[in-house]
């Protein structure tokens, strides 16, 4: 065996038992504040995959915020939210979205994203049904599926929504593609809820694995993923999400992004050592979490944050 692949198999016995442990103590439905508690709210498949994709798509800025975004879209979209869906005309349900703002989105933008769902669910009976016509199965992760998907939702009609349609749509944000170096966060973020399933996950999809998965990737995730030696990579983007993803592969081959959610809320809770007077004395991952322990390479590709 290679000397590095050693090392990294050493690393890997080494940091599972801890990340096990974290997972674990976060694998409870009320563990941490956040959206996919507002998805849960809801029973039927089809109302928790409308909504989770739109709370995946405003989940960006302080958590506050984001929740009460959603929040405001859902009182617009009603108990069934999948319905509405199904039912929606982008020119009668304008007026509903007048003020909704949320960082650098407009309610022009989300009504325009309802329309594009809407499109979707018409064409291929649900998002599940539009995701799948670009992924191939036995491919070892989602990212041509999503470059495919993003491709395709930008593909469909925006004028019923826009009228005018902007040269840069706000839309056009909920779609990001890895192929431009984006980490994509928001629609792994969505994918992991939507394919995964245990306390906090939902298991809505079925015939995508969880194997083929790739983190959603924060600023947390990327904090921790560097102390923790998954990436050498300094710059955010989809290489560093693959190799974060591919170093949790080597703990859990069949499902590496399970870890995502506890080592977010480490981060966001303000609780581990980093940064800190205490440091390592008090972190959950003490130990293991070594911030300055090894080499890093840049990234060749550009920095993509969204």
């Amino acid at each position: 065996m290679p000397i590095a692949d050693c090392q990294l198999k050493i690393e890997a016995v080494e940091l599972k038992p801890t990340l096990d442990a974290l997972y674990a103590s976060f694998n409870v439905a009320d563990s941490a504040v956040d959206p996919i508690q507002i998805v849960r709210r809801f029973e039927r498949p089809d109302d928790r995959e409308v909504v989770g994709f739109c709370a995946a798509a405003l989940a960006f800025g302080r958590v506050a915020s984001v929740l009460q975004s959603i929040e405001r879209v859902l009182a617009i979209m009603g108990d069934r939210p999948a319905e509405y869906v199904r039912r929606f005309d982008p020119r009668r349900r304008a007026a509903a979205f007048d003020g909704f703002v949320h960082r650098w989105i407009r309610g022009a933008d989300v009504l325009a994203l309802v329309w594009l769902l809407k499109q979707m669910t018409d064409r291929h009976g649900s998002i599940e049904g539009f995701f799948l016509e670009g992924f191939a199965a036995g491919s070892p992760d989602v990212g041509p599926a999503l470059d495919d998907f993003s491709r395709r939702a930008r593909a469909l009609d925006l004028r019923r929504a826009y009228g005018r349609v902007p040269q840069r749509p706000g839309v056009c944000y909920f779609f990001p593609r890895p192929s431009s170096g984006s980490g994509c966060k928001r629609l792994n973020l969505f994918l992991r809820w939507m394919v995964r399933h245990d306390s906090l996950d939902l298991g809505v999809w079925r015939r995508v694995p969880a194997s083929a998965l790739v983190v959603p990737l924060d600023t947390h995730v990327i904090r921790l993923g560097r102390c923790l030696r998954l990436t050498q990579y300094t710059s955010p983007g989809w290489r560093m999400a693959e190799e974060i993803t591919a170093s949790l592969r080597r703990l859990d081959p069949l499902d590496p992004v399970k870890y995502d959610f506890a080592l977010c809320h480490l981060g966001m809770m303000n609780a581990c050592g980093f940064n800190r007077a205490q440091r390592d004395s008090q972190c959950p991952l003490r130990g293991v979490c070594r911030p300055r322990a090894s080499r890093r390479r840049r990234s060749r590709r550009p920095s993509v944050r969204v």
